[in-house]
Formats: structure tokens, C-alpha cells, sequence
């Protein structure tokens, strides 16, 4: 059974010593605890059929449980990322301390129960942990139908997201009238609006945040790229301006676990390791948005 907190699956390199187990982070709704740092496919992942590319997927997949990873995201709107993360599962046996986080994203009633499934055969596991109304289409049809599910015992939690701000007066409706599990949104150094309403929001309402976009897709880190790291990175333990951003992002109080999307192994430990050790206080959160921002 999946998402029950077994130890993940790990196979290091012969010698190698095991990654500290990244800190955990409890999912209000049950108390079940999941580490800070997720896996996200959003781009990445969407590689076709192209097979030195999904090797080069289900070796980040490998890397990620082997330093304690557990959530992966995905949705029908990412491509070929489901299939490609059921090839990466399967080649390590699908791990038992997945937790798996999927999307159901039509505007048709009727089609979300057939998407789901087709989902959930390209994953190649018996149910989600975590099925998500994505960018909020059609919530109020699918909503009750994941509810449903969960009560059947086909599903665990129930989530909305959205990565446009646009949709954050509705998500705020929905957060105080629904009843949710978690909640997907965008937030980062430059990307604070959530900071306003949402996240304080989600606190209150016992409701998990999951956040997305940390790096805009790439393109932040790719323009901080173009300058050193602070020497103050060292205060919190961040050795380069992603894992000082996954800092800024894991720091707030209302955050339960970050996505970041990659395709590269160097990456996916960089990743894990930005939640081990300290965080940013509210001041050095302060400093690293406006380094950022002046970049």
C-alpha cells in the first residue's frame, strides 16, 4: 500500500554514505508527515518517448527516494510525465514510501472519472495518495467526485491548485468554504502574493501547502546564475541561490512540502539538501527577496 510512511527505497552507489533523512513536515488534516522537498514534473519530465532522456528521468527518480524523497506531482496537462514517471517507478519496483500526487484537469464532469484512471494505469499504482482539481477547472463538479472517492477509500487527500494569480480570490473562497487537505500555489522570493491571504489562510484552516514554480520553470535560477551567492548564504547553509530559495519558500510557517522540477541528479540532492539544516529567520528572508529582487 502506498503513502503509509515505510522507508523509502534507497540504493546508493557501492561506498557511498546515505543522505541524512530530509526533515519532515506534518500534513495537518491527519498529522502524517512528508519531507519538506517534493518532486514536480511540470517540463521536465515531458520527454516523449525519447529513451536516453527517460533514463536520464528515472535516474533522478532513483536519486530523489535514495536521499529520502517521498511526494512526486504530475497532471494530464504535463505531456508524457505520467508515463514517464510509471517507467522510472517501475524500474525501482514502485517504492514504497511513495506519495503520489496527481491532477484530474477537464472542464468535462464526465471525463475526470476515465482521466483519473488512465493516470493512475500510466503511474502503475492501485490508487493516489493525492488527486488535485487542477487550476481549479471545473472544481465544482470534480470536487464532490474526489471527495467521494477519498470517503470509498480510493483516494487519501483532496487538494485544489493554481499557479496564476488570477484564481487567488477564488482559491480563497474555496479555502474558506471547501474542505480540503492541501492546497498547490505559487510562491518565491519574487512571487509573494500568497503571503497576503492565502498562506496565513491555510494555516488557520488546516489545510497542507504545496508550492510550485520555486525557480518560474528555470528562469529565475537561470538569471541568479549569471551572479555569485552571497557570502551571508552561508548563515543558513545554502551553497547556491536555489537552495537559498528553496530556504526563503520552506522558512514560512504555512508551507508543507516544495516541488521543484528537474531533470538532472546534481540537481534533485541539491534540492533535498537545501531542507536539511538551518532556515532563514524573518530577517534573512527579508535579505534574500530583496538580493534577489535587485538582481
Amino acid at each position: 500500500m502506498l503513502g503509509l510512511g515505510l522507508a523509502p527505497f534507497a540504493v546508493p552507489p557501492a561506498g557511498a554514505q546515505a543522505a541524512p533523512e530530509p526533515p519532515q513536515r506534518r500534513i495537518a488534516s491527519t498529522g502524517e508527515t512528508i519531507p519538506a522537498i517534493g518532486l514536480g514534473s511540470w517540463i521536465t519530465f515531458n520527454v516523449g518517448n525519447d529513451p536516453r532522456a527517460r533514463a536520464q528521468c528515472a535516474e533522478v527518480v532513483r536519486a530523489f527516494f535514495a536521499d529520502g524523497g517521498r511526494l512526486i506531482d504530475s497532471s494530464p496537462m504535463y505531456g508524457s510525465s505520467q508515463p514517464v514517471i510509471g517507467q522510472a517507478l517501475a524500474s525501482l519496483g514502485t517504492p514504497a514510501a511513495l506519495f503520489s500526487a496527481e491532477k484530474v484537469w477537464t472542464g468535462s464532469a464526465a471525463r475526470g472519472p476515465a482521466q483519473i484512471e488512465q493516470s493512475r494505469a500510466h503511474w502503475g499504482v492501485p490508487r493516489f495518495d493525492l488527486l488535485q482539481v487542477h487550476n481549479l477547472l471545473a472544481w465544482e463538479e470534480h470536487l464532490p467526485m474526489l471527495q467521494r472517492m477519498k470517503a470509498e477509500g480510493r483516494l487519501r487527500y483532496v487538494g485544489i491548485t493554481t499557479s496564476e494569480g488570477r484564481h487567488h480570490d477564488e482559491l480563497e473562497r474555496l479555502l474558506r468554504t471547501q474542505t480540503l487537505d492541501f492546497v498547490q500555489l505559487t510562491y518565491n522570493p519574487l512571487d509573494r502574493e500568497a503571503e497576503q491571504r492565502l498562506l496565513p489562510l491555510a494555516r488557520e484552516r488546516g489545510v497542507a501547502v504545496i508550492v510550485n514554480r520555486t525557480f518560474r520553470e528555470g528562469q529565475l535560477t537561470r538569471a541568479l546564475a549569471r551572479h555569485p551567492v552571497p557570502g551571508w548564504a552561508a548563515e543558513v547553509g545554502a551553497t547556491s541561490w536555489a537552495q537559498l530559495i528553496l530556504k526563503f519558500v520552506l522558512a514560512h510557517p504555512a508551507v508543507t512540502c516544495a516541488i521543484p522540477a528537474t531533470r538532472q541528479v546534481a540537481h534533485v540532492r541539491e534540492n533535498l539538501a537545501a531542507a536539511r539544516g538551518p532556515l532563514p529567520d524573518a530577517a534573512q528572508r527579508e535579505r534574500i527577496a530583496r538580493a534577489i529582487g535587485a538582481l
